[in-house]
């Protein structure tokens, strides 16, 4: 065989390894919902799922649950591929199996909109990425909501220590830390504001 043939050869070799790679969650996916809903893990010893993924699996509990979770929602919505045998070779990317399992638990993805864009997600040819971004666009994630009292709270911690660290350094002029301890009382009333409101 010549140079130009085994480059090929592995060349193609890449491409599956990479498809099995890829594809490969969904095996593991499967097999952890068993192991999960079977409880199976008690049989094996250990107190909990997440304590069996984590000591003989080597997974962490956010992994895992994101790994049943997508098994979860593929097998939902595609039962009869699932099924089959080569669901491993054909199976869509777990990132963007994870974007539509995440909009389905928010409540923006509905068995109607799965199908409108079924046939883009079983396509082979079209890059994750590309994929991945677009579902993140029609199904974004809503923004955190940030505890404003919370953050008043920190930021009010933040400006007594940093009046105290002032206070006791020789070096800095009094009215430098008595400005710093009148920001500190500021963020004080803004807290307890936020506490009331």
């Amino acid at each position: 065989m010549g140079n130009v043939e085994q480059h090929a050869a592995f060349r193609q070799s890449v491409v599956v390894a990479a498809k099995r790679f890829k594809s490969s969650w969904v095996d593991l996916g499967k097999m952890l919902v068993k192991v999960r809903d079977g409880a199976l893990f008690t049989e094996w010893g250990y107190p909990s799922f997440e304590a069996y993924c984590l000591a003989e699996l080597r997974i962490r509990k956010q992994t895992a649950m994101k790994l049943t979770r997508n098994f979860s929602f593929l097998d939902k919505h595609e039962p009869e591929r699932v099924a089959a045998p080569e669901i491993a070779e054909q199976a869509p990317a777990f990132e963007v199996v994870e974007v539509l399992a995440q909009a389905e638990e928010r409540g923006q993805l509905s068995a109607q909109e799965y199908k409108s864009i079924r046939d883009s997600i079983w396509n082979q040819e079209r890059p994750t990425s590309e994929l991945r971004r677009e579902l993140t666009e029609k199904f974004p994630a809503p923004e955190p909501r940030v505890n404003q009292n919370a953050e008043m709270k920190r930021l009010w911690s933040l400006a007594k220590r940093l009046h105290a660290e002032l206070a006791a350094n020789k070096k800095v002029p009094r009215a430098v830390a008595e400005r710093a301890e009148a920001l500190a009382s500021d963020l004080e009333e803004l807290a307890a504001s936020k506490a009331e409101a």
